[in-house]
């Protein structure tokens, strides 16, 4: 999977999924995906034209948000909440392959300079 389309997924379900699940929550802390997917998918096309400033900015905030997605996933098993545990199970899954498909894109990009060298 292309890395902009990875991160194009995970822009969408951290903002719909994070709307869904904020809206039922009292916590104002339940908007953090809403805006973390706001601004991945704003990133989106930079990391199309392969900008290293974007795709760099786009995998550093990837890898907040899976690192953040952890106590809510402990809150969501705890309370018994499986719709919860689903929304924040998706978002977790969608970044991870992000990630995995950032990674990959670097890989790629680093190999096609060292031919070009």
């Amino acid at each position: 999977m292309k890395a902009h389309i990875a991160n194009l997924i995970n822009g969408l379900a951290l903002a719909g999924l994070g709307t869904w699940g904020a809206l039922g929550a009292a916590s104002p802390t339940a908007w953090i995906p809403v805006a973390f997917g706001v601004i991945l998918l704003l990133c989106t096309p930079g990391v199309k034209s392969e900008n290293k400033i974007i795709a760099h900015v786009a995998v550093l905030l990837t890898l907040l948000v899976l690192l953040s997605l952890g106590m809510p996933l402990k809150g969501s098993i705890s309370r018994g909440d499986t719709m919860a545990i689903v929304r924040v199970g998706i978002m977790i899954v969608t970044g991870i392959l992000a990630m995995v498909a950032f990674i990959g894109s670097f890989r790629a990009a680093r190999k096609a300079r060292e031919q070009n060298s």
